[in-house]
């Protein structure tokens, strides 16, 4: 089955290591090999970059420009993507226009999108990096923007919620610092409340959908993960409607004004929430598990959530595997080639030897990835072990 979503072309101008490249795809799975270092991930960040955020590396804007070989930075970048959509070609662009730009524009063919909610309703990205292998021991706020990011490839409108939950936090901080007008206060904390119930509702239902897609496991050799957000906001919609739940948060923020002043930060909030991944079959939270147990459970709630994007939505993501596979063992390689052939998704997968993806080669077309450029390439033969998707 032929994705309802994909990328057909994609045109790189002083992107990181691309001087100049236009590209086309035309398989449901695309294989980049190429040595480390030869731009695999930089392709896969443009690709992400076609989507609200900060893309797969979270990177700063100023990183994005290319590097010239003078050592001087490109002013100005762009990234441009032709899709097929449920609702027809799609013409998607982005970058910055001009030297000391603080934000990227957008495309949407042709013309500025209203928003990037717009972008978000035609196009969605789902991606794994050997990055988020640390998911599980660096801070609640990577796992936080991890939630929310599985959550606005179905729900648009959440990153505009959580934006403007953010945007009242830094403003409630930066006047309890000074000397704050109690109405202005009054006024950021409702924005506060109302936001952050609406944040944390979309993160309980998104946890719970996901858990019933996960019940089963993933192609047999994936765990069948469980996933929890840990946060009190959430926990006060089991027990009462929304509006009790605003109301509580609006009355604990206004009481702890002096405490937040004092410590120069907000102590509670939704921002505060934690998501945690359980292997069921052990009930072992994901810390505690062995490196390729995590590995397996990300790649189970991946695929997971792309199969739910593709039932809410009407279309599955696409998805971006950065250096995965290299990193299972054979019977799990085997599994995820086998999930990936059946998902009605477009996947673009990188490593450092083609004879790994050579069970896809029925599925999948192969580009080496060297020097600012991409050539077609065959995937190779198989490796010993279990063979076939």
């Amino acid at each position: 089955m032929a994705p309802a979503l994909a990328l057909t072309r994609l045109t790189l101008t002083r992107f990181r290591s691309y001087a100049a490249l236009m590209v086309r795809f035309a398989a449901p799975i695309v294989v980049l090999v190429g040595e480390n270092g030869a731009g695999k991930t930089n392709l896969l960040e443009a690709i992400s970059l076609l989507t609200p955020g900060r893309g797969l590396r979270g990177a700063r804007l100023t990183e994005f420009a290319r590097r010239e070989p003078d050592g001087s930075t490109a002013a100005t970048w762009a990234i441009a993507g032709r899709f097929t959509t449920p609702e027809g070609p799609l013409e998607l662009g982005t970058g910055v226009e001009e030297a000391g730009a603080t934000r990227r524009a957008f495309l949407l063919d042709g013309a500025a999108p209203r928003s990037q909610a717009e972008i978000a309703a035609r196009v969605a990205a789902v991606w794994l990096t050997p990055q988020m292998d640390r998911l599980f021991q660096d801070g609640a706020s990577a796992r936080r923007r991890f939630l929310d990011r599985l959550v606005w490839a179905i729900e648009p409108g959440h990153a505009r919620e959580v934006a403007a939950y953010e945007t009242a936090l830094a403003e409630r901080n930066r006047l309890l610092a000074g000397r704050a007008d109690p109405a202005w206060l009054d006024g950021l904390e409702d924005a506060m409340a109302r936001h952050g119930i609406a944040v944390a509702a979309a993160r309980r239902g998104l946890v719970a959908r996901l858990n019933r897609a996960l019940a089963g496991g993933i192609a047999g050799a994936f765990p069948a993960a469980r996933a929890e957000v840990a946060c009190d906001w959430a926990a006060a919609l089991d027990t009462g409607p929304a509006l009790a739940a605003e109301e509580a948060l609006r009355a604990r923020l206004r009481e702890g004004r002096g405490v937040d002043a004092a410590s120069g930060t907000t102590r509670i909030g939704p921002h505060r929430a934690d998501l945690a991944l359980i292997h069921g079959p052990k009930n072992l939270p994901a810390a505690l598990c062995s490196t390729g147990e995590q590995k397996a459970l990300l790649v189970s709630v991946v695929l997971g959530h792309a199969a739910l994007i593709a039932e809410a939505r009407g279309f599955a993501p696409i998805l971006l595997l950065d250096e995965v596979a290299a990193h299972l063992d054979a019977p799990r390689r085997k599994a995820l080639f086998t999930a990936l052939a059946a998902l009605p998704a477009q996947t673009f997968l990188t490593g450092t030897e083609a004879r790994v993806f050579a069970p896809l080669a029925a599925v999948a077309e192969g580009f080496r990835v060297e020097g600012g450029m991409l050539d077609p390439m065959g995937l190779g033969p198989a490796l010993p072990g279990p063979s076939g998707v």
